[in-house]
């Protein structure tokens, strides 16, 4: 049973970083799978980040291409999502989510494609 924990939210101002973690632990044990970053705004709909599968697809909501990047050390089970050139718009709870699945481009920001989700770890970014 893959379990999922969020780590590294904060304050920053704009124009800082931050790296968030995904201890994501048992989702080596798949053989396929597709890992994502999904926040959720205030008020907002929650809405996919980025995303990065077994077979080394990665992809980027338009919103933060060039500025977010996902990666993966699988030795260790964390998931990691690098942010920077943050902006306000950038604030919400960040989620990791996992699926055993294999799942087309279209369908990584899909959040009823997941199986598991973290508890969320919040980002603030103040002007």
């Amino acid at each position: 049973q893959v379990q999922l924990v969020e780590s590294g939210g904060g304050s920053v101002q704009s124009g800082g970083s931050l790296r968030l973690s995904c201890a994501a632990s048992g989702y080596t044990s798949s053989r396929r799978y597709a890992l994502a970053w999904f926040r959720q705004a205030q008020g907002k709909e929650r809405e996919g980040v980025a995303a990065l599968d077994s077979y080394e697809e990665i992809e980027y909501a338009p919103s933060v291409k060039g500025r977010f990047t996902v990666s993966e050390d699988k030795a260790k089970e964390l998931v990691y999502l690098q942010m920077d050139s943050l902006i306000p718009e950038d604030t919400a709870m960040y989620f990791c989510a996992f699926t055993p699945d294999i799942l087309y481009r279209f369908e990584f920001f899909m959040t009823h494609k997941y199986d598991v989700w973290g508890q969320g770890t919040q980002v603030t970014v103040s002007p």
